[in-house]
């Protein structure tokens, strides 16, 4: 095994395509992890741009329902370090992202926001 390959890696990226599980899993996987851990999220992010610091203004800011928004892929030696470091990533983007949900119901919809943006709340 390459020494290089022992070094842990970190990705953000941003982009207007439809976003892929296979692309964003081949990121993570490594020959030293025997996990990967994977959420994939619908939802409108409304300020993403806040949370990583820069934004393209192209970047759409509705994502069509049943397609994902978000793709968080962690990998680890075992699973219970990449399923706790995904649920730590993901609560991390609610707590420090507005992100809007379209609730259908019968004959109406409405738009909710995520109640753990501790800031977006404390502000109304």
């Amino acid at each position: 095994m390459d020494e290089s390959e022992d070094v842990p890696k970190d990705f953000i990226k941003l982009k207007s395509e439809k976003l892929s599980v296979d692309e964003v899993s081949e990121l993570v996987i490594s020959p030293c992890c025997g996990a990967v851990s994977l959420f994939i999220g619908e939802f409108n992010i409304s300020e993403l741009d806040l949370w990583v610091c820069c934004c393209s203004s192209s970047l759409p800011s509705v994502v069509p329902i049943t397609e994902a928004s978000v793709i968080i892929a962690v990998s680890s030696p075992h699973r219970a370090e990449s399923l706790e470091a995904v649920m730590y990533c993901i609560n991390t983007l609610k707590a420090s992202v507005p992100i809007w949900k379209k609730e259908i119901y019968e004959d109406e919809y409405s738009w909710k926001e995520n109640k753990e943006c501790f800031w977006a709340n404390s502000e109304k």
